[in-house]
C-alpha cells in the first residue's frame, strides 16, 4: 500500500464517528420540576441513577452524568409533595452507528462498554405526582423533552414523618 492510500485509510477510520474518539463518557442534563398545573417547583432534591452511578442535584439546574446503555432512573422529592419520578431512555448516538457502518465491531464494543455510544434526553421536566417516561429520540433543540405519563406517584413523603398517603 502506498503512503497516500495509507494516510487516506487512517483518515477515514479516524473520521468514522467512533464515539470513544469523538464523544465523551459524560453528558449534561437539564432537570426542572413542576406541579401538575405547570407551575415551577424550585429546590427539589433529585437523584439520577444508572449502572454507572448515582448523581444528586437541586432543581432547576444542570447535572453531569455518566453515559450508559441502560436507562436513567430519576426521582425528585420535596416535603409535602408526592414524588416526581421518571425514566430517561438512553439511545445509541451517531458515533455508534459510524462504528457499525464503517469501523466494525471492535469500536462498537468499546463504545458500548464505556457508554460513549449512548445519549440521554438533554432536558427533563418532571411533574410531582407523576411517573414519566422520556426518550432521547423525542429531543428537540432548545425545548424540554416530551415526557409521556406512564403512572402516578401516590405517597407524600414528609421528612419528619414516614409516608403519608396523598389526598385523592
Amino acid at each position: 500500500m502506498n503512503q497516500s492510500a495509507l494516510v487516506a485509510t487512517i483518515s477515514l477510520v479516524a473520521l468514522s464517528g467512533c464515539a470513544t474518539i469523538t464523544g465523551d463518557t459524560v453528558q449534561s442534563i437539564k432537570v426542572e420540576t413542576r406541579m401538575a398545573d405547570g407551575g415551577e417547583v424550585r429546590d427539589a432534591d433529585c437523584e439520577l441513577s444508572n449502572e454507572n452511578g448515582t448523581f444528586r442535584m437541586k432543581t432547576p439546574g444542570d447535572i453531569v452524568v455518566r453515559r450508559a446503555s441502560a436507562d436513567m432512573n430519576v426521582t425528585c422529592t420535596k416535603s409535602g409533595l408526592p414524588d416526581a419520578r421518571a425514566t430517561a431512555t438512553s439511545r445509541a448516538n451517531a458515533g455508534m452507528w459510524g462504528n457499525i457502518i464503517i469501523g466494525g465491531g471492535i469500536g462498537a464494543i468499546i463504545d458500548h462498554s464505556k457508554g460513549t455510544a449512548y445519549t440521554y434526553p438533554k432536558w427533563l421536566q418532571l411533574t410531582f405526582g407523576k411517573l414519566l417516561a422520556f426518550d432521547r429520540s423525542d429531543d428537540k433543540d432548545g425545548q424540554p423533552s416530551l415526557g409521556r405519563e406512564v403512572g402516578k406517584t401516590n405517597a407524600v413523603v414528609d421528612k419528619q414523618a414516614n409516608s403519608i398517603p396523598a389526598a385523592n
